[in-house]
């Protein structure tokens, strides 16, 4: 599917994308989402564009990433995607801007898209009059839906890190809470590691325009270079919150060990409780026929006295060491 958008009184609207009349006439973007094997050439053959293959969009060198060919700047990062859901995801996006005209070619929805296109299609704004200013746009929209998510993590970790340092005793409700902090604490370092390698890859592309020569870089050199500043506090920021997972990760494994050490522990206080009474009982259960305490009165009682005086004296020494 291929969207278009045209510039009228500040705003972006969509047009038609019926190839059978489209030209690049007062278009300043177009969304290439899915598109067919079709619709792609039919719009590099209007644009005069070489769009990268999906395979191509994966390439980690940033050779195959970053680069002019044709008066076309070729620019692919990467981008999070359903960052409030459970399974968040990574995919390539890749930026071509060419006369003043953006094409953007996609295979996932990310949220960054939808929110700029709200904004731009309501509000009149005099940021845009090119597919260069709609990039810049689309990059101001991911850099802050990055942030958001960052802010989102950061709470998340606040209140677990909360919980987790609260914790006060052991049974096995606390001990099944640890184990759903242990994965929310897991969900939110994976996140994380997603916006970093987001916040890389938007690094290198502005790193890239920076660089480069060009006619953008002389126009909004400032603006390039506020974003780059942006991207480098959140990735500090993104660096932060991956130590604070790594210390809540082990924190909360480090209660865990705690609980289940209580647990061995019980097991061997019991063991060492039971053993001289199992001593004292083996003793007196033998099959020996001259044994003095069979024949006496109180040989039973005493028995049994010896046994319940040889398992409190173990335990009271454990407490008075403050083993238990």
């Amino acid at each position: 599917m291929i969207k278009t958008y045209k510039k009228k009184d500040g705003k972006l609207y969509e047009g038609e994308a019926d190839f059978s009349t489209l030209t690049k006439k007062d278009i300043i973007w177009f969304d290439m989402i899915s598109p067919d094997a079709a619709e792609e050439r039919n719009l590099e053959a209007i644009l005069g564009i070489d769009a990268p293959t999906p395979k191509e969009m994966q390439e980690l060198e940033a050779s195959s990433r970053l680069y002019a060919e044709g008066g076309a700047i070729y620019l692919t990062t990467t981008l999070v995607t359903q960052a409030d859901s459970e399974n968040p995801q990574t995919k390539s996006v890749t930026f071509i801007v060419k006369d003043k005209v953006l094409v953007t070619l996609r295979y996932s929805d990310p949220k960054a898209f939808t929110l700029f296109l709200n904004r731009a299609s309501r509000i009149p704004s005099s940021k845009i009059e090119d597919g260069f200013q709609v990039f810049l746009g689309l990059m101001e929209a991911v850099i802050d839906r990055l942030s958001d998510s960052l802010e989102m993590i950061g709470k998340n970790l606040d209140e677990t890190s909360h919980i987790v340092f609260q914790n006060n005793g052991f049974d096995e409700e606390k001990n099944n809470d640890l184990q759903n902090i242990l994965k929310n604490i897991g969900r939110q370092g994976d996140l994380n590691g997603k916006i970093r390698e987001s916040l890389l890859s938007l690094s290198r592309v502005f790193s890239y325009l920076l660089m480069v020569g060009s006619e953008h870089k002389a126009k909004h050199k400032e603006v390039l270079d506020t974003y780059a500043k942006d991207i480098s506090s959140l990735s500090e920021h993104a660096t932060y919150i991956s130590n604070k997972v790594n210390l809540l990760l082990d924190a909360t494994l480090g209660l865990i060990n705690i609980e289940q050490n209580a647990i061995i522990k019980i097991f061997s206080v019991a063991a060492v409780v039971f053993l001289p009474p199992t001593l004292i009982a083996s003793i007196y259960g033998m099959n020996y026929k001259y044994m003095p305490e069979l024949d006496w009165l109180f040989g039973y009682p005493f028995a049994i006295g010896l046994m319940i005086v040889s398992a409190i004296l173990p335990f009271c020494y454990f407490k008075y060491r403050r083993w238990l």
